[in-house]
């Protein structure tokens, strides 16, 4: 294949790609007992990791959970946040106890997302060093939601968990800091819209609330 049509997508190639974008959703429901083969998850991750990076820096580690019993203490410091944010919500507490907010016991395969310590690199990076390591993580989570879609698993993302006990249940270097869970693995069906407007949680904001031209525009919504 020459170097151009190996870049060229077809009508159809292009359409899988917006198709994947549009049926993404953050799972929390996952089927129980189940496993991702090994080439499937080497396949997965190598999506993460070809994600776009400021100044090729590639903040990110990834930490398997695969001790029974490691998982079931990150699940206890989960639902000890899941506790703290219904207080904090206040009158929506109740309401927000009844939804499903994460898949850590069911899921096939838990990965935790860690932002290593910063390696000093300054491309790119000299006026927003930490924002754009996180940004850089966040592209490449977007990588793996998407191939993960594409092979037909779940993928939800947890952040709801306290960054320091979590760390050192991890026994994660100084520096480094945990930036969330990964559930990964078969689902029953995948949700027809996203959970929280099917929840009537919260809505999608249209895009046209969203675009402004030149400078900011104040919201009147």
């Amino acid at each position: 294949m020459s170097p151009d049509a190996q870049h060229h997508f077809t009508d159809a190639e292009r359409d899988a790609v917006y198709r994947a974008i549009a049926l993404r959703r953050d799972m929390r429901h996952f089927k129980p007992g189940q496993r991702v083969p090994n080439a499937q998850l080497l396949r997965l991750l190598q999506a993460l990791n070809q994600g776009p990076s400021v100044g090729l820096m590639q903040p990110w580690r990834v930490i398997r959970i695969g001790d029974a019993a490691q998982r079931e203490r990150i699940a206890a410091l989960v639902e000890a946040e899941r506790q703290a944010t219904a207080a904090a919500l206040g009158a929506r507490g109740d309401e927000f106890l009844r939804l499903k907010v994460e898949g850590l016991r069911d899921c096939a395969e838990l990965l935790a997302l860690v932002l290593p310590p910063d390696d000093g690199t300054v491309f790119g990076r000299r006026t927003l060093p930490r924002e754009m390591a996180l940004c850089s993580a966040g592209c490449a989570v977007q990588n793996l939601w998407l191939a993960a879609r594409a092979e037909h698993l779940g993928l939800g993302w947890v952040s709801m968990v306290e960054p320091a006990p979590l760390a050192e249940l991890l026994r994660l270097p100084t520096g480094a800091q945990p930036l969330g869970l990964l559930c990964l693995g078969p689902v029953e069906h995948f949700y027809a819209a996203p959970m929280l407007e099917q929840q009537q949680w919260r809505q999608r904001r249209r895009l046209s609330d969203l675009l402004m031209d030149n400078h900011w525009t104040e919201d009147e919504g």
